[in-house]
């Protein structure tokens, strides 16, 4: 019979800090108004300055383990998807492997921006699948107030810090449950249009975000759109099959305009972007961890999870919960 990788916890971790829109306001010349008309978010969570990316990993790999009833000793496959590593090198996902007490198999980072975790989510399937591991931690997790231009309001405003974690597990017996398809495209054409202009080689130094914020939005809306017929139509299912779509919480206006292209209800589109910001890599599994534990996504669901980041990079996974 053949495995699938069945999700079967997550979790998620906020930094105690919550920076409101008011308080943006005293730093740069925006309001409350001006950031929500335009993205829709009212408030943002920030990390201590003593608290690393690998600290955040580690709190929501915890809660995903305790939902999976699952612990350390279970896990033989990590993989953090971060832009915003602990250090250049190790890779984070040695730390939060080393944290949590996992001592079998492998673990990395894998670096797809705010499309990271959908990334992961595939990478770690096609081992699970392929009989490479048993059950793995799928993380997102970023501080990206440490590489925001706190003076740029066309870009603090968007950014929060934050962890998701999922456990998945290869099943023999999973019958219609488990990741059905996935979707991955990067375009190194467009790496000018959202990036850090900085790095180890290039400048020596850690860099701060730039992005292209209007054809950024044309990209999203049109890629994301695309990477969710492509996963459905991978799986056979029509997009009206989909009970949940969890995106990345990029901006609730592109959240609206893929809603719109594709004539899906919003009520069946989970957003926390007014709440948590743009978390990048970390904002799937955050709003899936919500949804989860507010009762929308129950076990059985067909959710459809996309996002687009920098590279570009885009991608979607159809999971039956």
């Amino acid at each position: 019979m053949a495995l699938r990788s069945v999700l079967t916890g997550v979790g998620s971790y906020l930094p105690q800090r919550v920076v409101t829109n008011a308080e943006l306001a005293k730093r740069v010349d925006t309001s409350d108004e001006w950031i929500v008309e335009r993205t829709g978010i009212r408030e943002r969570h920030i990390a201590a300055d003593d608290q690393r990316t690998s600290d955040l990993a580690c709190e929501a790999s915890v809660k995903a383990l305790q939902a999976a009833g699952r612990d350390a000793k279970d896990i033989d496959l990590v993989i953090v998807a971060t832009a915003t590593p602990d250090l250049t090198f190790p890779a984070t996902a040695a730390r939060v492997q080393a944290e949590l007490g996992v001592t079998q198999g492998a673990a990395f980072d894998l670096q797809a921006v705010c499309s990271g975790f959908v990334f992961a989510l595939a990478t770690a399937d096609n081992f699970l699948v392929r009989g490479q591991a048993k059950a793995a931690l799928v993380i997102g997790a970023e501080t990206f107030s440490r590489i925001v231009d706190w003076e740029d309001r066309g870009t603090c405003v968007l950014f929060g810090d934050g962890a998701g974690a999922v456990v998945i597990e290869a099943r023999e017996d999973a019958g219609d449950r488990g990741v059905i398809s996935t979707f991955l495209r990067t375009d190194g054409r467009m790496h000018d249009l959202l990036y850090v202009d900085g790095g180890p080689s290039q400048t020596q130094s850690v860099g701060k975000l730039k992005m292209v914020g209007n054809a950024v939005f044309r990209q999203a809306v049109e890629h994301i759109s695309g990477a969710m017929l492509e996963a459905c139509a991978r799986a056979n299912v029509a997009l009206d099959e989909v009970d949940w779509f969890v995106p990345h919480q990029a901006n609730q206006r592109i959240l609206d305009g893929v809603s719109r292209k594709l004539g899906i209800d919003v009520d069946k589109v989970v957003s926390t972007v007014a709440l948590h910001g743009n978390t990048s890599a970390a904002s799937v599994p955050l709003a899936l961890d919500v949804a989860t534990r507010d009762g929308r996504i129950k076990k059985g669901d067909l959710v459809l999870m996309e996002a687009l980041g920098g590279g570009l990079t885009w991608g979607a996974a159809l999971v039956r919960v």
